[in-house]
């Protein structure tokens, strides 16, 4: 009985055991499946396989992470942000498991820091590429993308507090603007004012002066009697005139009639 039970137990043992390779031999195909795939930019087939190798192992550390670089080829980046999520919270127990992850680790927040970026959450990006070099303080282009980062964030936040700074001097702005509107019609007002009486000013100054051009030029007047008497002489003397002229005539044509007879 007890060689039996014994029996039993290295059966179902060896069992478990051909199980356990089988499957990881079917893990390892879809995973060597999906990256040929990958390498050929046949993002969606490659995401097939990944989850065919997740089927057989839903903790492969491998496929989790294919899958995620996958989705982050389509721009599928929550999808992607999923899958290194669940592979950065299982982080500690995959250090103890395998000092080696820390840099499957690095590499895992790395991509997370590069979807906040093409997200512009550049806070998010900085913590990620924090962690990243935590565990992987070597890595230079995770130390350039972080400064990167920080740069970014900081024009942001700069650009946040110039559009605040526009509102406020808009509003300003905009109340001088009134305020100068309303000096200038206040002051065109009274140079209104002032043309009209300096127009009315000089149309009495103008109407007193053609009086008074009018009064000058005003000839003296005679009298009707007078007028006569002038005319009266005038006829006189043209009268006067004429018997002079007649008188000559008379003299010079008796003249001529003498000279004629000799």
């Amino acid at each position: 009985m007890k060689q039996r039970t014994k029996f039993y137990r290295i059966l179902l043992l060896f069992l478990l055991g051909t199980l356990s390779v089988a499957a990881q031999k079917a893990e390892r195909k879809s995973i060597r499946e999906g990256n040929k795939l990958y390498e050929k930019e046949n993002y969606e087939e490659a995401i097939k396989s990944y989850h065919k190798g997740l089927a057989v192992n839903p903790t492969s550390l491998e496929s989790t992470y294919n899958l995620g670089n996958a989705f982050y080829r389509q721009e599928k980046y929550e999808e992607a942000m999923e899958q290194y999520q669940q592979i950065a919270e299982q982080g500690q127990r995959l250090i103890n498991d395998d000092p080696e992850n820390m840099e499957k680790l690095s590499q895992v927040f790395h991509n997370m820091g590069n979807i906040g970026m093409k997200e512009k959450q550049y806070a998010q990006s900085i913590e990620a590429y924090k962690q990243a070099l935590r565990l992987n303080p070597l890595d230079d282009e995770t130390r350039y993308n972080l400064a990167l980062a920080q740069k970014l964030l900081e024009d942001q936040q700069g650009e946040g507090d110039d559009g605040d700074n526009e509102g406020e001097n808009d509003d300003q702005q905009d109340e001088e603007q009134d305020q100068d509107n309303e000096n200038q019609n206040d002051q065109n007002n009274q140079e209104e004012d002032q043309q009209e009486q300096e127009q009315d000013q000089n149309q009495d100054q103008q109407q007193d002066e053609n009086e008074k051009e009018q009064e000058q030029e005003q000839p003296d007047q005679i009298s009707r009697e007078n007028a006569q008497q002038i005319l009266d002489a005038l006829l006189e003397d043209e009268k006067e005139t004429q018997e002079k002229v007649q008188q000559l005539q008379q003299q010079q044509q008796q003249r001529r009639r003498t000279d004629k007879e000799w």
